[in-house]
C-alpha cells in the first residue's frame, strides 16, 4: 500500500511544511509545487504542478476525497482570498498536520493490542479441530457427516459470524471519526490573520468549507470568539490555542476508546467465540469418542 494511503497525514505535512520553506525563500508557488513534483511520490503533487487552475482548485481536484488535502485546499483558499502570507500559513498549517499524524499514531498503536486480540480469540475453534484431528479423532467427518455434527457446525459457524461482526462493530466504534479535529478554528485563524473582520473571516471559511466539502461547527467558534471579546486578546490567538487544544482532546480520546476496547472485545468472546469452540472443537471430539466406544462394545 501506497505510503500516502497507509498514512495520508504525514506525507501531507511533509509537503505543507516544504511548501513554506520554499515560499518563504521567495519561490512562487507555482514554481515551489513543481520543485515538490520532481521529488515526490506521490501523484497529487504532480497533478497539481501540472495544471494550469488556480492552486487551490488544483488541489482539491486532487484530493481524491482525502479530507487532509480538501483541508489544504481550504486553507489555501482562505489565505489567497484573504491576503495573508502564504509562508506562514503554511507553517502553521504543517504543525497541524504533524500533531494531527501524530495523534493518529498513537490511537492506531492504542487500537493494535485490541484488534490482535480480536483475530486471535477468533481462531480458537479452528485450534480445537486441529487438536481432535492430532488425536486421531476424524472431527471434521463428525462435523459434515452426522447429524448431530452438522448442526454443531451450523451453529458453531453462525456464532463465529455473529463475534465477527461485533468485532468489527467495536473496533469500528473505537475508531476516531473525526480525521481533522480542530480545523474549523484553525482556517479562521488563517483568515483573521490576513486582516479580515471577523464576519468576513467567518464568511471566507464557511464558503471555502462548502466548496472543498468540509463540515463545519459554529458553536465552537462562537465560543472561543465570544471569550476574545470579554477578554479583549486577539481572536487568532485564542482560536490556534482551542484548535490545538481539541487535537490534544481528540488523542486523548482514542487512547480511552482503545482501553475500553481491550475490556468490551472480551463480551463477544463469551458470548460467541468460546461456544463455538465447544461446539466446533469439543463436542465433535466428544461425539468421536463415544461413537468409537459404542462401537468397540
Amino acid at each position: 500500500m501506497p505510503k500516502h494511503a497507509a498514512d495520508p497525514v504525514g506525507p501531507a505535512a511533509q509537503t505543507v511544511q516544504r511548501l513554506a520553506v520554499l515560499l518563504a525563500a521567495g519561490v512562487t508557488p507555482g514554481s515551489a509545487w513543481g520543485y515538490l513534483a520532481e521529488q515526490s511520490a506521490d501523484p497529487r503533487v504532480r497533478q497539481i504542478a501540472a495544471t494550469d487552475a488556480p492552486i487551490a482548485d488544483a488541489i482539491l481536484a486532487s484530493s481524491q476525497g482525502d479530507p487532509v488535502w480538501r483541508s489544504l485546499a481550504a486553507a489555501w483558499r482562505i489565505a489567497t482570498d484573504a491576503g495573508a502570507p502564504l509562508a506562514p500559513t503554511l507553517r502553521s498549517l504543517a504543525q497541524t498536520l504533524r500533531d494531527l499524524a501524530q495523534t493518529q499514531r498513537d490511537v492506531s498503536v492504542a487500537l493494535a493490542a485490541p484488534a490482535a486480540t480480536a483475530r486471535m480469540v477468533l481462531a480458537l475453534p479452528l485450534v480445537g479441530l486441529l487438536f481432535g484431528a492430532a488425536l486421531g479423532f476424524d472431527t471434521l467427518g463428525i462435523l459434515f457427516g452426522t447429524p448431530a455434527g452438522f448442526a454443531c457446525l451450523v451453529l458453531g459457524a453462525g456464532l463465529m459470524l455473529a463475534a465477527r461482526m461485533w468485532n468489527r462493530r467495536l473496533l469500528r466504534a473505537a475508531t476516531p471519526t473525526d480525521p481533522t479535529p480542530g480545523l474549523q478554528l484553525e482556517l479562521l485563524a488563517i483568515a483573521l490573520s490576513g486582516g479580515a473582520s471577523v464576519d468576513r473571516a467567518r464568511e471566507a471559511v464557511a464558503e471555502a468549507s462548502r466548496s472543498c466539502g468540509l463540515p463545519s461547527d459554529a458553536a465552537e467558534v462562537d465560543a472561543v470568539l465570544a471569550l476574545s471579546v470579554r477578554a479583549g486578546v486577539p481572536a487568532a490567538a485564542l482560536l490556534r490555542s482551542e484548535a490545538e487544544q481539541q487535537r490534544l482532546d481528540a488523542r486523548s480520546e482514542g487512547q480511552r476508546r482503545a482501553a475500553k476496547l481491550a475490556v468490551t472485545l472480551m463480551i463477544p468472546l463469551g458470548v460467541c467465540v468460546l461456544p463455538a469452540f465447544m461446539l466446533l472443537g469439543v463436542a465433535p471430539l466428544m461425539i468421536a469418542v463415544v461413537s468409537s466406544t459404542v462401537s468397540g462394545l
